[in-house]
């Protein structure tokens, strides 16, 4: 990929997060519609047009180059000393949670009991991390990849099962978004391979439609829990049933 085609393609992802589609930037720019596709598309693009696109975004050119060089994220897994001390503190937490579903610090202080001055030192605490870069503005850039995820037996994990869980499945699940499914069955060591293959699937169909609604505003997205849980397993009131 071009120079220009890589910085037009970090400037549609930010463009897009932020509820622009091509009909927006084009009514913003006084532009045609399949003039501005083209200009996505083909990587023509003047500096002064580069520009106008950067402002849309509420970034100077300058910071959209830095943008481009940080724009794959390298975080799969936090060390077991971050997790710590992300579970820890619950409002951290929260901010970091916050942030990982693109949150900006507006919305946080908006929606949850925290100052701007404490939000602002979570934050600051989670670009020592390095979980996010904190940029002038107080702008959040994430440095996660996409198939980020918690250490399998780490203390966020840990957490989630003494503090979360409970509260997660004991519900109705009766609105019109929810499900609870609980399937059992007798599977072979390849069938379950093959499943989970399935599940691997259908976490990146979640992710993926995640990334899609970013384009909305907050007030039409909602967070959603989704629990992929596969062992072999069965019910302790059935083992003490089993004969030696």
């Amino acid at each position: 990929m071009t120079e220009a085609k890589h910085l037009l393609a970090t400037l549609k992802r930010l463009l897009k997060s932020r509820g622009y589609t091509y009909r927006k930037i084009a009514s913003a720019l006084y532009l045609s519609e399949p003039t501005v596709k083209r200009l996505f598309s083909n990587g023509n693009i003047s500096l002064e047009r580069l520009t106008q696109l950067a402002a849309l975004a509420d970034m100077t050119i300058h910071e959209l180059v830095n943008e481009v060089g940080n724009d794959e994220p390298r975080i799969v897994h936090l060390s077991l000393q971050q997790e710590k001390e992300l579970s820890a503190d619950n409002i951290l937490l929260l901010v970091a949670v916050c942030t990982l579903n693109q949150w900006s610090m507006s919305e946080i202080v908006k929606a949850y009991q925290i100052s701007e001055p404490a939000c602002l030192q979570h934050l600051l605490r989670l670009d020592k991390l390095r979980l996010i870069d904190l940029l002038p503005g107080n702008r959040i850039r994430l440095n996660i990849s996409r198939d980020f995820d918690w250490l399998p037996e780490g203390p966020i994990r840990q957490l989630f099962r003494q503090q979360a869980l409970g509260d997660f499945v004991d519900d109705g699940f009766h609105a019109a978004n929810d499900s609870f499914v609980f399937l059992n069955g007798m599977l072979t060591h390849a069938a379950a391979l093959q499943f989970q293959a399935k599940l691997r699937r259908l976490k990146q169909d979640f992710a993926d439609l995640h990334q899609e609604s970013l384009a909305l505003p907050l007030t039409q997205r909602h967070g959603t829990g989704l629990l992929f849980a596969m062992r072999v397993w069965e019910p302790q009131v059935f083992k003490t049933l089993r004969r030696l």
